[in-house]
């Protein structure tokens, strides 16, 4: 092994220098992916492995250019104006820590920086390997939704024909002896991800052309949702047949493991194996120094994480934001219609005025740490509570599936002077704000019980509030 890599050194050196200086250039968010690979955070579980696999992939088996068979020019000077602009957008972005969109940039900045320094073609042959390592990357999560809608779809279905009674609302199964929930830990985003990462390996290694790649990943994917829906009708039927009394119910990670192995172990076995042609066409070790390259390295690194060190300096506090109310009470956020589960980082307070309640949870940027948007998870249990409609914008209606009751919740986030009532997008009204040096932010929440008949008079009450509420200082 040892004399392969020593072997592979000259083809490895390029590439493995490219990562590095690529590291160099968005070091502060690669700092922070980094503590996510070493708490194991759910999200990047897989990631160090990713990283460990992706330097062993360049040391054993490093790309391989053959001149033979492309004639692309290097076009650096283009792979160069392509990297100051994503060293710009990547600056502003981690500007607002948006970190999932930072994340996505570091995978662009190292595919431009190849591109910069070693030229187009080689870029081409570098790409699998920075796609392998974009696997490292925490954007799993964005994906959980979809995998449990998805998951919940495809159960619902194997569960009614299996004959037994259950109620299937949303991603809740209900049995005649208790109740399971399909849960963001049962979407099967790890298996979905280690299934991928096992198939850029394996192509990687046979290395495949961009229909080998698809073919091979759309079924490594497939193999990876199918063996996670097995698992959870697994679990149902279990829970049915013995009344909820199994073990298995509350302790079943070692049976999604068995399960996700008997699915991929066999694809593995059965999986093409191709060995590497002759080398006689293989250009030798490429020079990654060039004046384009090194000037557009400078620049990206003063554009980059210098001035990114600049803009984050502190400015002076500013006094918090109050609700203008008439005919309200002070009142406990906990007894609230639905009460939020809230970062402990955001100042709560609570006003009742009858059977109206309101929340103002906010918060200021106080460092480079912090971030104006705080990371708001789910507020309540929404397997608990299910969405009804989206009445208009910020105004929702949900019911409580046990209970059967009823609120109109109407929401805003307030970013300095902006509004919006979706947290997605004040996520990017970050970006104007901080530019605007604004660092408060604020979500204002009201809720109000529905009537036994109607929802009607909650709806105007509630939208009454909304429209006459005002953030002072």
């Amino acid at each position: 092994m040892l004399r392969k890599i020593s072997d592979n050194l000259p083809q490895s050196r390029p590439y493995l220098v490219v990562s590095v200086i690529a590291v160099l250039v968005f070091y502060p968010t690669w700092i922070r992916l980094a503590g996510a690979w070493l708490e194991f955070d759910q999200a990047v579980a897989h990631g160090l492995a990713t990283a460990v696999i992706f330097f062993g992939l360049l040391l054993i088996h490093p790309p391989v250019h053959d001149e033979s068979r492309t004639q692309l020019k290097p076009y650096r000077l283009a792979g160069a104006v392509l990297l100051i602009a994503t060293t710009l957008l990547w600056a502003l972005v981690e500007l607002v820590r948006i970190d999932t969109l930072a994340y996505f940039m570091l995978a662009a900045g190292l595919i431009t920086t190849s591109w910069t320094l070693l030229g187009l073609a080689r870029t081409l042959t570098f790409l699998p390997y920075a796609l392998l390592l974009s696997l490292s990357l925490p954007f799993w999560a964005v994906s959980i939704p979809a995998l449990v809608d998805l998951a919940s779809f495809v159960v619902g279905n194997w569960v009614g024909w299996f004959g037994m009674t259950a109620l299937i609302e949303g991603n809740s199964i209900t049995l005649p002896y208790g109740r399971l929930i399909i849960a963001d830990g049962c979407s099967g985003y790890r298996y979905f991800a280690i299934a991928i990462m096992l198939a850029m390996m394996t192509s990687i290694l046979n290395d495949y052309r961009w229909r080998g790649w698809l073919v091979t990943l759309l079924v490594a994917g497939t193999i990876g949702l199918i063996a996670n829906w097995v698992r959870i009708t697994i679990l149902v039927v279990v829970a049915y047949e013995t009344d909820m009394q199994s073990d298995m119910i509350s302790d079943h990670e070692t049976m999604g493991w068995i399960v996700f192995a008997m699915f991929i172990i066999p694809a593995l076995l059965f999986s093409p194996v191709r060995k590497r042609k002759s080398a006689a066409n293989h250009s030798p070790e490429a020079s990654v120094f060039n004046k384009t390259g090194v000037i557009a390295i400078i620049i990206a690194i003063a554009l980059g994480p210098i001035a990114l060190t600049i803009m984050q300096r502190p400015g002076l506090p500013v006094s918090p934001w109050a609700l203008e109310l008439s005919g309200a009470k002070p009142a406990k956020t906990g007894d609230m219609p639905i009460a939020l589960d809230l970062p402990e980082t955001l100042s709560q307070q609570a006003w009742r005025a009858g059977n109206l309640w309101m929340l103002l949870a906010q918060s200021q940027k106080n460092n480079s740490e912090d971030k104006l948007v705080p990371y708001l998870p789910p507020m309540f249990d929404t397997s608990l509570w299910q969405l009804q409609e989206t009445l208009q914008q910020g105004l929702l209606h949900y019911r409580n599936i046990m209970t059967r009751e009823q609120i109109i919740i109407g929401q805003w986030f307030q970013i300095g002077s902006q509004r919006s009532w979706n947290y997605k997008e004040a996520k990017l009204l970050q970006v104007p704000a901080l530019l605007a040096r604004e660092k408060q932010f604020a979500l204002v929440v009201v809720q109000m019980k529905c009537n036994l008949r109607s929802c009607g008079p909650a709806k105007e009450k509630v939208q009454q509030a909304m429209a006459s509420i005002q953030l002072v200082r």
